[in-house]
């Protein structure tokens, strides 16, 4: 999730377009972290030198630790460190970023530290992510959108990233959530859970963009919008909110119940005051988390 919500935090600041964006969210699975992105995140070198060493790396047939060492910026000792060193999903992200020329290792640099001040990530266990600062993470997403935020409504955001990440991909960036009272849907699935915890949630697309998410889900490639990609989005917002269901069973003892999925199209929603939309940029296209979610 770390690298989720760094780009959602790069949307915000306006560092990055939502194209330039997509386009390095794409290539992360393809790259290799870099010596010197290593060693700006770890604090041992500053941007300007990284950009001094893989200068001279044009003009000398050597390696980045080599350089690193022969000019003083690292020993021996740190760069076997750093090879070794556990590395953030979202530090790969921002690589790719400067790479594609959206910012500069200076800016990279100045972004890594205001992201991990906001979040009030201080230490270097960020390299493995855990529970507790996903949870703090998904809170302060919430609140810097000034959105209030619960227990439950955190704990059921933190489960649908996560489902998104293990049943479609984890290449794709949350927008800020929003308030919202009405909502024209493209194709939209929808679900309701009643009990302690009332929930309305729903998932809306385009349909050429249902047909991607669909493929994913399936794990099979799905060509036209029909009764399998339909199914398989049902499919999905029941497997998560039945997920939900028991997470919330164990945690709190609390007990719900979940009507079947059903499908709103073509339409406007009126929402209840407790609604918020997030927008999901994946490579192949913006899906709409709505969701409503109060007490009894």
């Amino acid at each position: 999730m770390y690298s989720q919500l760094f780009g959602s935090y790069l949307l915000r600041k306006e560092a990055v377009t939502p194209e330039q964006l997509a386009d390095a969210i794409a290539k992360v699975g393809d790259a290799h972290i870099k010596l010197g992105t290593l060693a700006i995140h770890q604090g041992l070198m500053v941007a300007s030198e990284v950009d001094e060493v893989c200068f001279l790396q044009t003009r000398e047939d050597k390696r980045f630790g080599e350089i690193a060492i022969d000019r003083g910026y690292l020993t021996e000792d740190q760069v076997r460190d750093l090879l070794k060193s556990q590395i953030p999903d979202y530090l790969l992200l921002g690589q790719c970023l400067v790479e594609s020329g959206a910012f500069s290792n200076a800016d990279l640099e100045t972004l890594m530290v205001d992201y991990q001040t906001e979040n009030e990530m201080y230490d270097m266990d960020m390299n493995v992510e855990n529970k507790e600062k996903i949870t703090k993470l998904i809170e302060r997403f919430f609140l810097v959108a000034e959105i209030p935020v619960t227990e439950y409504s955190v704990m059921y955001m933190e489960l649908m990233f996560n489902n998104l990440i293990r049943f479609i991909g984890d290449d794709f960036t949350p927008l800020a959530p929003v308030p919202c009272s009405e909502y024209p849907v493209n194709y939209c699935v929808s679900q309701a859970l009643h009990g302690k915890v009332n929930c309305i949630s729903r998932i809306d697309m385009p349909k050429e963009s249902a047909i991607a998410f669909a493929s994913r889900y399936a794990n099979q490639e799905f060509t036209e919008f029909d009764e399998y990609v339909q199914a398989s989005l049902e499919d999905f917002i029941n497997l998560h909110n039945g997920l939900f269901i028991v997470n919330i069973s164990n945690e709190y003892s609390v007990e719900l119940t979940l009507d079947p999925p059903m499908v709103e199209s073509d339409e406007t929603l009126t929402l209840s005051e407790a609604s918020f939309v997030i927008p999901i940029i994946y490579p192949f296209g913006t899906i709409h988390l709505i969701v409503s979610l109060y007490g009894e």
